[in-house]
């Protein structure tokens, strides 16, 4: 069901509104800090360790029971957005057990790229750098990608002897097709984000000390937009990916007939005839 957020709006704040903005608990691996209805998620490490997937895990849930929400913003810090797994700690357990080193895969990377693709805003991925393996399928389960120029980016599984994980080759059938995808996949040789760009994967790219202010922008407009619409639209995408027309159809008119029941619709068409911007409330 399309469900009601509180308002929030990202002009310029006074001291305030700089009052309820909040910061989640710090950590040595993810944080988080809300403002203007933005929650921005900053992964601070590189490689996901164990610790650093549940952490985040833990945070991704805690934004989607947050009605305050609504979009967010996933990024990194320093050269790389994320490069997968944190393989000094896989060799370890391959050591350890290597017939159970990998159930980590369902045990916690699909529950984050389920928990990830399942948030019911829109989520723009600032990628500041380096994006490989799970990294690269966690940034795709984004609905809009910013990257930072010549950010390179690769999908490695079969570099290190494994096929993929993260839903990465559902994403890149989806978003590259088939041909492209298998190429990616079975040679996985580095390209930059400007070729990022044109293949579709990354909607914007620009120079690295930019990505955040525009990455935060680009969250800060939608979450002052329609959110009942855009988690409608939400949806029907995810739905159109394997529902028939016929259901798709269904589907569109069902939430049609919701969403023209909301205040930010009614807010919509006054705001067109009156010639004036929309001052949209979530609602």
């Amino acid at each position: 069901m399309i469900g009601e957020c509180r308002a929030a709006r990202p002009a310029a704040r006074s001291s305030a509104e700089h009052e309820h903005e909040r910061q989640a608990p710090m950590s040595e691996t993810v944080t988080r800090t809300d403002a203007d209805g933005v929650a921005t998620i900053t992964l601070l490490r590189g490689g996901l360790s164990s610790a650093m997937r549940r952490e985040l895990l833990a945070v991704v849930r805690d934004v989607a029971a947050d009605e305050s929400v609504r979009a967010v913003l996933l990024t990194g810090t320093g050269r790389a957005f994320c490069v997968g797994q944190d393989l000094a700690e896989h060799v370890e357990s391959l050591r350890g057990n290597a017939a159970t080193s990998l159930s980590v895969v369902e045990d916690e990377y699909n529950p984050l790229v389920l928990a990830l693709a399942g948030l019911r805003v829109p989520v723009v991925v600032g990628i500041n750098g380096a994006c490989a393996g799970a990294g690269l399928g966690m940034a795709l389960a984004g609905d809009l990608r910013v990257a930072a120029a010549g950010a390179k980016f690769t999908t490695a599984f079969t570099g290190i002897g494994l096929s993929s994980d993260s839903a990465l080759a559902a994403r890149l059938m989806h978003s590259v097709g088939a041909s492209r995808a298998t190429q990616l996949l079975l040679l996985p040789e580095p390209f930059v984000a400007e070729t990022a760009e044109q293949w579709g994967l990354v909607h914007r790219v620009v120079p690295a000390e930019d990505v955040l202010s525009e990455a935060t922008a680009l969250a800060q407009r939608l979450a002052s937009g329609p959110t009942a619409a855009y988690r409608a639209v939400k949806t029907v995408l995810a739905s159109a990916a394997t529902d028939s027309l016929e259901d798709t159809l269904a589907l569109e008119a069902r939430l049609q007939t919701r969403l023209g029941q909301t205040a930010d619709h009614l807010e919509a068409v006054e705001a067109f005839l009156a010639k004036r911007a929309p001052e949209f409330t979530g609602r």
